[in-house]
């Protein structure tokens, strides 16, 4: 049996650009007690986290209200998250030495524009042309930029690269000029 909790997360990219999803998926000890489960979660460009008193085992979705980004029309409307480097500690008492922590970059509101572009490539079960051909290249290196970028802040403790590859792909992709005109940032994208 083991003798100590094992803490981890999951972090799911959602769909949902008003939501920020996690879920305890700890190995938690049946002898030992669980107390003062705490959730501290520092969003990009903020250097004070907010507290969110948890039980173990939880699995919910926040957003801009319960994360305190947002104070007012929380019960008519949400703003939405940004994406960007999230911190996230999670721990149980004794907090200081039993905790597990996680730099996520949020890549949800550059996927949804990502896939929307997509959608107006309107990308079909065909040889494309060469002009689309080349439009679907430089989205699937796109596509790469943001795993890279994701790779170096949660997997390669590079937050700095993490986010000049986000940034990047970011550009790239609101440079693209699709077909039907509406995708793609004021910038027309020239192969």
């Amino acid at each position: 049996m083991a003798d100590k909790n094992i803490l981890s997360l999951d972090i799911p990219t959602v769909s949902n650009c008003e939501l920020l999803c996690i879920k305890d998926t700890s190995q938690y000890a049946p002898e030992l007690n669980i107390d003062c489960e705490e959730l501290l979660i520092t969003p990009p460009g903020y250097s004070v986290p907010v507290l969110i008193k948890v039980n173990k085992t939880f699995d919910f979705c926040l957003n801009a209200c319960s994360l305190s980004l947002q104070t007012v029309g929380c019960g008519s409307k949400q703003n939405l998250l940004t994406d960007g480097i999230y911190i996230i500690r999670y721990s149980v008492s004794p907090n200081d030495k039993v905790f597990v922590e996680y730099n996520h970059l949020r890549i949800t509101n550059i996927l949804t524009d990502y896939f929307q572009v997509l959608c107006d490539l309107d990308v079909n079960a065909c040889q494309p042309d060469s002009r689309k051909q080349e439009l679907l290249s430089e989205m699937s290196f796109i596509r790469t930029m943001i795993d890279a970028a994701v790779a170096n802040v949660e997997y390669c403790q590079s937050s700095a690269q993490g986010m000049q590859l986000y940034n990047y792909a970011k550009q790239r992709l609101s440079k693209i000029n699709c077909p039907s005109g509406n995708c793609g940032g004021t910038n027309p994208y020239i192969i």
